[in-house]
């Protein structure tokens, strides 16, 4: 916690760095903190081997078998470290532990990113492999998904990021295969693309389709308008030149959102005036997995922390989080993480508050039924109470789930009581 609090001092750096490593070629990249497992498939349909980036939780332990959900980053080599920054400050209380999955995309990047063939950008030659988006969400569908999840500790709870081209890729999945993936965080996307194609097909798309439990979170970096700063966003849609299709587009699609409310679609729109395109990353990373993740955050924190809150109180207020995060998740996920449960139940023994201690211990034994620490915290329990038979029981669980001596000879001291 005290980590999470540095956020405002080490901001800056974390500025500093993500500005470093965008200028930087991709190929030529070098890593002020190791982040992510490099790992590698090979794609039938790419024809070719990509590169793959995987950063498992801070806290993640094999002997937990526990499963996590997951975020798939587009241009893994820029904006994987920075997604694990913002992870590092935010998860746990605003954003749910996730495994990441940074998909690289410095090889033929423009081909698989965009959605339509071009042969002429803004009146120029454009002669980049391009317009190849849904043979790459085909990869990331029936190769690169089933492949995490047969090797990762991952559920079927989905997040796409994407900056830019990536941005437009992520929209267009949203578009063309929604039950991909269930959050959708579009940063700066380009969908100026194609003269603006994409827009065309989403407003018939997103007046008939239904978005229920899908959310995207989309930004606008503050450059309107490269040579002329007088335009500004209360009047960027009455322009007409080349120079501002880039923003319009942007704007067109939020307005296109909003007038489809009733499809149920969770959408936040996000103008930050003072980022440009290489800048806008690091804020709408934070911005948007918050909002995104909205229905996560911890409610009642002055209830729950409140030594006065009656018992029954705290555990209707625990049972109804443990409902949202199964209608959100689409699977059961315990509603607090085995610490806090733990450190709740000590503090209400230190409070001489023994049937709230009871709570706890008991609800992190049946959240967490394979963790021995849960059931040597309830023995500490019964032991305070002197039914040291109760006691022997909960340690001697401990103790076949771990193996540890420690609890061997806890099961002994016990018995000679």
């Amino acid at each position: 916690m005290a980590e999470k609090l540095k956020i405002v001092i080490t901001m800056g750096l974390i500025v500093f760095f993500q500005q470093c490593i965008s200028a930087q070629e991709i190929q030529n990249q070098y890593f002020l903190q190791k982040v992510g497992i490099l790992d590698s498939l090979y794609s039938k349909i790419l024809k070719e081997s990509r590169k793959i980036y995987v950063q498992l939780p801070t806290n993640y332990s094999s002997g937990r078998n526990q499963k996590y959900p997951v975020a798939y980053i587009l241009d893994g080599e820029i904006l994987l470290p920075t997604v694990h920054n913002v992870q590092n400050y935010y998860s746990g209380g605003y954003t749910p532990e996730m495994v990441l999955v940074g998909i690289s995309n410095n090889k033929n990047r423009i081909r698989d990113l965009t959605i339509s063939t071009i042969t002429t950008k803004y009146g120029m030659p454009f002669n980049e492999k391009n317009g190849e988006a849904n043979n790459f969400r085909k990869f990331i569908d029936t190769e690169l998904i089933p492949y995490i999840e047969n090797k990762y500790p991952v559920t079927n709870y989905r997040t796409l990021i994407g900056h830019s081209y990536g941005g437009l890729f992520t929209i267009a999945t949203l578009i063309n295969q929604p039950n991909l993936f269930k959050n959708y965080l579009a940063i700066d996307p380009s969908l100026d693309w194609d003269d603006q194609k994409l827009l065309k097909k989403a407003e018939k798309t997103l007046a008939n389709q239904n978005y229920k439990n899908k959310a995207l979170f989309m930004s606008l970096n503050g450059q309107l308008h490269m040579q002329n700063s007088q335009i500004k966003i209360d009047n960027v849609m009455q322009d007409t030149t080349d120079f501002t299709v880039f923003p319009r587009s942007n704007i067109t699609f939020s307005t296109i959102v909003k007038q489809n409310a009733n499809n149920e679609l969770a959408f936040e729109w996000k103008f930050y005036p003072k980022e440009i395109h290489g800048t806008i990353p690091l804020p709408s990373l934070m911005d948007g997995l918050i909002s995104l993740f909205k229905w996560y955050q911890m409610e009642n924190t002055d209830k729950i922390n409140s030594f006065d809150t009656p018992r029954q109180e705290l555990l209707s207020i625990i049972k109804h989080r443990e409902q949202k995060l199964k209608e959100h998740f689409g699977y059961a996920e315990p509603p607090y993480p085995e610490e806090l449960l733990n450190v709740s139940g000590y503090m209400s023994m230190d409070m001489k508050q023994p049937e709230k201690a009871k709570m706890y211990f008991e609800l992190a034994t049946k959240y967490y039924p394979k963790s021995a620490n849960a059931y040597d915290s309830m023995a500490d329990y019964y032991e305070a109470q002197g039914d040291f038979t109760k006691a022997i029981k909960y340690v001697t669980k401990a103790y076949e789930l771990s193996g540890k001596d420690s609890y061997r000879n806890r099961i002994r001291i016990l018995k000679n009581k």
